[in-house]
C-alpha cells in the first residue's frame, strides 16, 4: 500500500465569508497541491473540503500519516462521527449534525484508507502545515476573483 504524507488546511475571510482549502500531498519523492475556494462558507466547511477533496484525489486506497490542524475535524472523525451515525446523523440533543453532506462525504473517503490522524498546531511553524494554509488562502483568493 502506497503511503502518502498529507497536510489539509481551511481558511475563511469572515465566518461565514469567502473561504479557500488547501492540501499538500507527498509519496514516493513526489508533491502535490491542492486549493480551492467558496464565495460563502464557513471555516469548519474549508477543514473538512480540504481533508475530503485530498483523499479523494487518490485514485486507490493508501496509507496516509494526515496533518490537521482543526480539533473540529480530528474530533468529528476519532470521536463523534460513530455516535453521530449510529444516531441517524444527529447529534445527542436530536439534532440535525452540522454540515452533514461533508460528514457523510468524509466519512465514504475515510472507509477507502489506511489513516494515521496527527494533529498540528496551526500557525506554529510545521512546513507541511504552512505550505496547506498557503494553499488554503489561494483558494480564498480564487474564490475572490483576485
Amino acid at each position: 500500500m502506497t503511503h502518502v504524507d498529507m497536510w489539509t488546511d481551511g481558511a475563511c475571510k469572515g465566518n461565514p465569508g469567502i473561504g479557500g482549502w488547501g492540501t499538500l500531498m507527498r509519496s514516493g519523492g513526489k508533491e502535490r497541491e491542492l486549493f480551492g475556494g467558496e464565495k460563502e462558507t464557513t471555516n469548519n466547511r474549508m477543514e473538512l473540503t480540504a481533508v475530503i477533496e485530498g483523499l479523494a484525489a487518490l485514485k486507490r486506497p493508501c496509507h496516509i500519516t494526515l496533518h490537521v490542524d482543526s480539533q473540529y475535524v480530528m474530533n468529528g472523525v476519532q470521536s463523534w462521527m460513530k455516535g453521530w451515525k449510529r444516531n441517524g446523523w444527529k447529534t445527542r440533543d436530536k439534532k440535525p449534525v452540522k454540515n452533514q453532506e461533508l460528514w457523510m462525504a468524509l466519512d465514504e473517503q475515510v472507509a477507502r484508507h489506511q489513516i494515521e490522524w496527527v494533529w498540528v498546531k496551526g500557525h506554529a511553524g510545521d512546513p507541511g502545515n504552512e505550505r496547506a494554509d498557503a494553499l488554503a488562502n489561494m483558494g480564498v483568493d480564487e474564490a475572490r476573483g483576485s
